[in-house]
Parts: structure tokens; C-alpha cells; sequence
């Protein structure tokens, strides 16, 4: 057991002493010096990433992007205002990823400019007290590596090392938190359950990819054959730990897993059982002997004989329909910390909705489960609210609302939401108030 593992233990053990045995949890369930959140990433917000594949995607004809990311959030030049805007709202950690297409635009040429600008974000983290949770891969690639196969490329993981041991040296010792690669396992699950079947379109919209990169090797995340992608994954995760931790001695690295929480519908049993297998165990075995496990949660799913089942209707959904189960949070870290032995970090939880009122209640459901996971002895490190700002999600553009904070789309102005207040409230009680039942 590590230091910090032994410090967590024992606030859980010391909270858990002072409100009794898991009738209830309170807030001084959550120990000293436990991180309250919010997070970003840097191709969702930072505007006008034009070297990365993405980017490349969102401009084809057809594109499977229903618009394209173009400006974003303007965070690359409002990203220490978002910083201040973390501090003002009484936060104490900010997650944010650095962008591999900006630091390395083609291979081998690192942008020292770039490295320095992330290496200010940094600071400006700790001027205002708050801890920087660095990200080295959130989705996007150089749009060379993409042509070179993406995450199938046979070189990745060297490659990827490459990167991470300039980025670990600028950042230096200035991250609280080193995550590798986001979502990693997420590619599988949706690929398996469609019957280990690329999307409708995917082939097609690769091929003009390659197309316009003169290459027939093209991959991006969430494309090609997802097992070679995943195993390539691995090999890139350690190769990349074990990097930012020679540049950085000391430094806590570990990756984040997407864990929405997988139930069987009736005879589903099977397909969740292997399901469980394929897209998370390998990846709790991968994390292991890392200093901590990030975990990403915000839903419940049903998987049946076939594929993913109706979601359930006995809980709260999001604007999209998402099963936004109470104790989807608690059952995740619980599930993640039994199974890698590692402390926890929730780097994302939060909920796609133009409703307020329902990010409050996803917050303080999340909130509240994972007190009692705390309570019940699993070390966990900090809560990361996905997002910090409403901005670009992917294919469906910039209609989906995650943040606690709108953001104005002609003037990119920040307004927090009450729902930031809120949270504001919670990191400054380390909890929810009162008892939770």
C-alpha cells in the first residue's frame, strides 16, 4: 500500500468512525484534502485544433460530425479565465488535457511553444490553489499518426512514449495527477455488442480519411478492428506511464476507464459476462501497479442476449434517454477499486442536461453514493465533474448541455449555472451536508 492509499484508508476509517456503521453517510465521510472538480478537453474547448484527425473528420463530405468544432470554447484564449473561473466557484482540482496534434504537429517537431503554454496553464493551476489533473491522450490524434493507422499503428506505443516524456518533462513536477489515455476501454463495449461490427458509415467515412491523407492505413479512436486497438492501447498506457514517471520521479500516473454500470437483462448473462471480460477486467489487470485508477461514470446499461437492452425506467434519464441510476457512481469505484487493488480518482461524472435542476440532482445522487462507498473503506481520491463548460461533444456537436457553466456561442462568455454554485458548496463542506440516508 502506497502513502497516499494509507492516508485515504484511514480518513475513510476515521470518517466511518465518526458517523457510525453504514447506516448513513455525512459529509465527513470524505477525508482531508479530498479533490472537488471539474474537468475539460482540449479538442472540446480549445478551438481550431487543425492537426488533429478529428478535425479532418469533421470537415469531410459527408462527415459522421453533425457540425464541425471550429472555434469550440475559444479556451486557448480563455483558458486561464476558466482557471480563475475554477478557483472563484471554490473548486480545487481542474482536469484538462494537453493536445498531442499541437505539441508534436508532424513527427518528431515539438512545439516548445506549446509546451510552454501548457506548462503555464499549470502554474496558473497552483498560483490558485488548485490541483492540475493532466490528461496525455483525450480522443484526438496528430492527424500523421491517424494516417499511419491511429491506435493500430505498430509504432504507437513508442510513439506515444515519445510524447508523453516531452510533455511529463515541461510539465514537470506541477500535476497533481498524470491520466494517460481517456476512455481507453470505451471503443470495445458499443463494437461488441453490435455484434463486433464497425458502425454504419464507419468503413465508408474512414476510406475518405484516408483519402484525403494519401494514406491507406487511416484509424482514429473508436475505429478499426477495436481488438488490436485495444491491446496497442495497453502497450501504450504502460509505455507512456512508464515515461511520464522517468521524467517526473514520483509522479501518479494511471488511466481513465469508462464504467457505466452493466446489468444483465433477462439472458443477457452471458454477453455481460464477457462483456465485463473483454472491456474492463484486462484493462483493471493493465492497471494494477499504476498509483491510482480514474473512473468515468454516468449511467446504468442493460445488456442482453443480443446487444444492449432498453434501459430501465425506475431512475432519473438524461436529455438523450440514459439510465441515470442513483448509485451508478458508488457502484463503479466500488467495482474499480475491488478489482485493480488501486485508489480512485472520479474523473468524470455529470449528466447531459439543458435542465439545471437535473445536474443538481445527478450531482448530489453522485455525490451521495459515493459517501458511502468512502464510508465503507474504498479509498478514493477526489470527485471531477464532467464538464467545467458546456462545449463540443463529439459527433453531436454542441447541442448536448454537461456543464456547469453555458457558454454564450457568439461571444464565448462564461455564465456558471447554479448547478456550479452548488458544487461550489458541496468542495467547501467536503460533502453533502447532513446525513444521507
Amino acid at each position: 500500500m502506497t502513502d497516499i492509499d494509507r492516508r485515504v484508508v484511514l480518513g475513510a476509517v476515521a470518517a466511518l468512525a465518526s458517523t457510525g456503521p453504514l447506516a448513513a453517510a455525512r459529509s465527513s465521510a470524505f477525508p482531508r484534502g479530498f479533490l472537488w472538480g471539474a474537468a475539460t478537453a482540449a479538442h472540446q474547448v480549445e478551438g481550431n485544433n487543425i492537426n488533429s484527425d478529428l478535425w479532418l473528420i469533421e470537415h469531410l463530405k459527408p462527415s459522421p460530425f453533425v457540425e464541425p468544432s471550429g472555434d469550440a470554447c475559444d479556451s486557448w484564449n480563455r483558458h486561464l479565465d476558466d482557471i480563475a473561473l475554477v478557483a472563484k466557484l471554490g473548486l480545487t482540482a481542474y482536469r484538462f488535457s494537453i493536445e498531442w496534434a499541437r505539441i508534436e504537429p508532424e513527427p518528431g517537431t515539438f512545439s516548445a511553444a506549446t509546451l510552454a503554454y501548457y506548462r503555464r496553464l499549470a502554474e496558473a493551476c497552483r498560483r490558485h490553489g488548485i490541483a492540475p489533473i493532466i490528461t496525455y491522450n483525450h480522443f484526438s490524434l496528430p492527424r500523421w499518426v491517424a494516417a499511419r493507422g491511429g491506435w493500430e499503428t505498430p509504432e504507437i506505443a513508442s510513439l506515444f512514449a515519445r510524447y508523453c516524456d516531452r510533455a511529463a518533462r515541461a510539465l514537470g513536477s506541477l500535476p497533481a495527477y498524470h491520466c494517460t489515455i481517456n476512455e481507453a476501454n470505451q471503443p470495445l463495449l458499443p463494437y461488441l455488442l453490435r455484434g463486433d461490427k464497425p458502425d454504419r458509415g464507419e468503413e465508408f467515412i474512414l476510406g475518405l480519411a484516408a483519402k484525403a491523407v494519401g494514406s491507406d492505413r487511416f484509424g482514429s479512436y473508436a475505429s478499426g478492428n477495436r481488438y488490436r486497438a485495444r491491446d496497442a492501447m495497453i502497450a501504450a498506457h504502460h509505455a507512456g506511464g512508464d515515461a511520464i514517471r522517468a521524467a517526473v520521479p514520483g509522479a501518479k500516473v494511471g488511466i481513465t476507464l469508462a464504467l457505466p454500470v452493466l446489468e444483465a437483462a433477462p439472458g443477457g448473462e452471458a454477453m455481460r459476462a464477457r462483456a465485463v471480460a473483454e472491456t474492463r477486467t484486462v484493462w483493471f489487470d493493465a492497471c494494477r501497479h499504476d498509483e491510482f485508477i480514474g473512473v468515468q461514470n454516468y449511467d446504468r446499461k442493460q445488456v442482453g442476449p443480443a446487444g444492449f437492452a432498453p434501459n430501465r425506467t425506475d431512475s432519473m434519464t438524461d436529455d438523450e434517454g440514459s439510465d441515470n441510476w442513483t448509485e451508478s457512481l458508488g457502484t463503479a469505484v466500488r467495482e474499480a477499486a475491488t478489482a485493480t487493488g488501486r485508489p480512485v480518482l472520479v474523473t468524470e461524472h455529470g449528466i447531459n442536461a439543458i435542465d439545471d435542476a437535473r445536474r443538481i440532482k445527478a450531482i448530489d445522487a453522485g455525490v451521495a453514493s459515493l459517501a458511502r462507498a468512502v464510508a465503507s473503506g474504498v479509498p478514493v481520491l477526489g470527485y471531477v465533474h464532467w464538464s467545467l463548460i458546456d462545449n463540443f461533444e463529439w459527433l453531436r456537436g454542441f447541442k448536448p448541455k454537461f456543464g456547469l457553466c453555458a457558454v454564450d456561442r457568439a461571444t464565448f462568455a462564461r455564465t456558471p449555472k447554479p448547478s456550479a454554485h452548488h458544487l461550489g458548496r458541496i468542495a467547501s463542506n467536503n460533502g453533502l451536508k447532513g446525513t444521507i440516508a
